[in-house]
């Protein structure tokens, strides 16, 4: 055989060598590309609830996630792995594998509120892609039926004029129930009294009886609509139906800073674009069905659906909003 020809054979078969390894390297991106896009989800999705079953975190997850798993066409398994403020489950679905079976649960105080008070063994920014934003919680601006106000200027200004002698009380020391009352402080003017307890209920019970004057808390609504306690405000983007002559704080010029007692769906970083994407659509779909809607409003929350751009941006926002209120007000646990 000629040189020549001798060179084509070996190039040829160079040639050969290297598209067969490139076609070997290209091939799990390709795999992973049609998965994602396509074949996904082959199998039941696995929603880690990072509290109880049965409280609001959990119910608006169900609620909205098992509507989602229908129109994906997939089955939800619920999985409460409850501690440590969220903080157990979100390290759990930290360390998952980005296959788009394993998502997360969150809340207001995981992703923007905790991490201003103490480590986390997750970093909110960073560990987790944002998915959606499902629901949103009401929360009453309760007052004790002795202070002498009919509205919230006349309660501001009752404030004003007794400095130190309006407590309120909250659910816990540096709990998101706490931040409504010195986010109230801060824009008002006001200087109420924080009453830490361990628990809404307690507060309530108290904030009934008079041994605190307010609280803000969804736990007030049910006796806000009974007349057993006043409502100056409902903390929140959108008026409460169980009372809509209520004006929400931001109506009357306040809640301009911290943000809404929201949950929402955050998946282990790396997770494929495409799949973030069609669970995203599947949950703004479940979302604006009338009966995924009622059930919602029946449980305290309303639908408050953001796609994973503006929840992250969301998410941002109101983190460095909650840590300036923790900066001022002095909050340390």
């Amino acid at each position: 055989m000629s040189s020549f020809n001798t060179g084509r054979a070996r190039l040829g078969r160079r040639l050969f060598v290297s598209a067969s390894m490139a076609s070997v390297v290209a091939a799990p991106a390709i795999v992973s590309a049609q998965s994602a896009g396509g074949d996904w989800p082959a199998r039941q999705i696995r929603i880690v609830v990072p509290y109880p079953p049965g409280g609001p975190s959990d119910i608006t997850t169900r609620v909205v996630l098992e509507r989602a798993g229908s129109l994906l066409g997939q089955s939800m398994l619920f999985d409460n792995k409850a501690g440590a403020s969220g903080a157990i489950g979100a390290e759990h679905v930290k360390n998952q594998a980005p296959d788009g079976y394993t998502f997360l649960t969150t809340t207001t105080a995981m992703v923007c509120i905790t991490q201003h008070l103490q480590p986390l063994p997750y970093d909110p920014a960073t560990d987790f892609i944002p998915v959606a934003r499902t629901a949103t919680s009401w929360i009453g601006m309760g007052v004790n039926p002795q202070v002498p106000a009919n509205n919230l200027q006349e309660f501001i200004a009752y404030a004003k004029a007794n400095p130190g002698k309006i407590n309120f009380g909250s659910a816990g020391l540096a709990t998101i129930t706490q931040l409504y009352g010195e986010m109230f402080n801060i824009e008002t003017g006001v200087k109420m009294v924080h009453v830490p307890y361990k628990g809404s209920a307690p507060a309530t019970n108290d904030l009934l009886s008079g041994q605190i004057q307010v609280q803000f808390d969804p736990t007030t609504l049910p006796h806000i609509a009974a007349g057993r306690l006043k409502c100056f405000a409902i903390v929140g983007e959108k008026r409460w139906p169980g009372r809509p002559d209520i004006p929400t704080l931001r109506e009357q010029g306040y809640g301009k800073i911290g943000g809404d007692a929201w949950y929402g769906i955050l998946a282990p970083k790396g997770t494929p674009q495409p799949i973030i994407d069609k669970l995203s659509k599947a949950i703004a779909q479940a979302a604006e069905m009338p009966d995924i809607a009622e059930k919602l409003v029946t449980s305290g929350n309303y639908a408050s659906y953001l796609g994973p751009a503006d929840f992250k941006e969301t998410i941002a926002r109101q983190a460095k909003s909650f840590g300036e209120i923790i900066k001022t007000a002095d909050i340390k646990i």
